[in-house]
């Protein structure tokens, strides 16, 4: 396998998605639908968000133009990897009333036999590392999810350096980015100086094949430096910090801390954070049945620990407050997360400020337990209530 590092051009990263569609790949990218940067399906490099960045701010987002022509200049889009390999709903099996019993078919009755063929192109650092825990999660343990395993068994992934991150990020904190290093079939690091340009590292076999099949040339030191200072520059402007070390302890030792109720005098429990999230899996089954009572389906549909219904025991809730919930969240992402998977459950991509209604700031809120604060006029009512609760942490 071919493993320097080669340059494409814009018809080389054109001919990229041509010869990908030849390869009966799926290609899934980067383009602007209802005002966002959203990941869907491109047939070229026309239907990428040239000319478009985003100004990410806690409970905003916005798109802005840019005059550079860029095609990758934006930070995380709406959704992750998550939404294409582990779909917010999913059919277990549909039974149909027949005339002397039932017919049971497992699975998503579309009649496709064949898994589906995805190409990734675009995709940012913190979301490889996303794909990476949810392999362990869903795909490494000793039940193993199947739809998610035979989808990520046809994934062929396309990275891109994030170049412009949003304030909301804080992937550099956490080891995740901006530039993908690892789970990549070809990483690309836009570069506009010089002329536009793409700096392409193979990280695959297939990932040589294609390169090759495209003519990339040879890239030169000049290339190379190119590189670096857009990833330097990006590492640089990261809106957000969050210190790791000590965290997972400050989380458990925090449990009692007023932040939660303060942080659940504005959380509306709308799951968005979790819907957002590139690493939450939580699910539960929906059974539904047809108006003629003919056919029934059970679905498998994303769940979230911000709903009462997730940890209810016997019809009973064991986090009924909106505090209780938030506390689960953060601390199972940073701490209890670290115990089951061995790594933590965030990949700083900022998501879940940006798409929270109330602005709520993950990284705000995870410092201010760790450093023992909370609002004075919370915090003998909280510590009270914290005392006296039945409520699991």
């Amino acid at each position: 396998m071919q493993t320097g590092k080669q340059l494409l051009d814009l018809p080389g990263l054109r001919s990229l998605v041509t010869v990908l569609r030849e390869r009966g790949y799926t290609v899934l990218g980067p383009t602007v639908r209802d005002g966002a940067v959203v990941a869907d399906e491109i047939t070229g490099v026309e239907d990428l968000p040239r000319g478009w960045g985003d100004s990410q701010q806690p409970g905003s987002y916005r798109l802005r133009p840019r005059e550079d022509g860029a095609l990758f200049a934006f930070a995380a889009p709406v959704q992750s990897a998550k939404a294409t390999l582990f779909p917010a709903r999913v059919t277990l099996w549909r039974r149909t009333r027949t005339g002397d019993g039932f017919t049971t078919e497992l699975g998503d009755p579309d009649g496709s036999e064949e898994p589906p063929r995805y190409a990734l192109l675009g995709v940012r650092s913190c979301d490889l590392h996303a794909i990476g825990i949810h392999d362990r999660v869903l795909d490494g343990r000793a039940v193993v999810d199947p739809d998610y395993h035979e989808r990520r068994q046809g994934l062929l992934t396309i990275a891109v350096t994030c170049s412009d991150p949003a304030s909301t990020c804080f992937c550099a904190s956490l080891g995740t980015g901006p530039r993908p290093a690892s789970g990549f079939d070809l990483a690309l690091t836009e570069i506009l100086t010089g002329g536009h340009r793409f700096l392409a590292e193979v990280g695959s076999p297939t990932g040589a094949e294609l390169l090759a099949e495209v003519g990339a040339l040879p890239a030169t030191p000049a290339d190379l430096s190119a590189a670096d200072r857009v990833t330097l520059s990006a590492a640089a402007r990261m809106g957000r910090t969050l210190e790791i070390d000590g965290l997972r302890e400050a989380l458990y030792d925090g449990a009692g801390s007023p932040v939660w109720d303060e942080v659940a005098e504005r959380c509306l429990a709308c799951m968005n954070c979790t819907a957002v999230c590139p690493t939450c899996f939580c699910t539960s089954v929906e059974d539904v049945t047809d108006l003629t009572g003919t056919t029934t389906q059970r679905d498998r549909v994303w769940d979230s620990c911000f709903s009462a219904e997730l940890s209810s025991v016997h019809g009973h809730s064991v986090r009924a407050s909106t505090g209780s919930r938030y506390r689960q969240w953060a601390t199972h992402k940073f701490a209890s997360w670290v115990d089951q998977f061995g790594t933590t459950g965030c990949v700083g991509c900022g998501r879940c400020t940006t798409w929270c209604p109330a602005g709520i700031d993950l990284t705000r809120e995870v410092a201010a337990v760790r450093s023992g604060q909370g609002p004075a006029r919370t915090r003998s009512r909280s510590l009270a209530h914290a005392g006296g609760s039945d409520e699991g942490a």
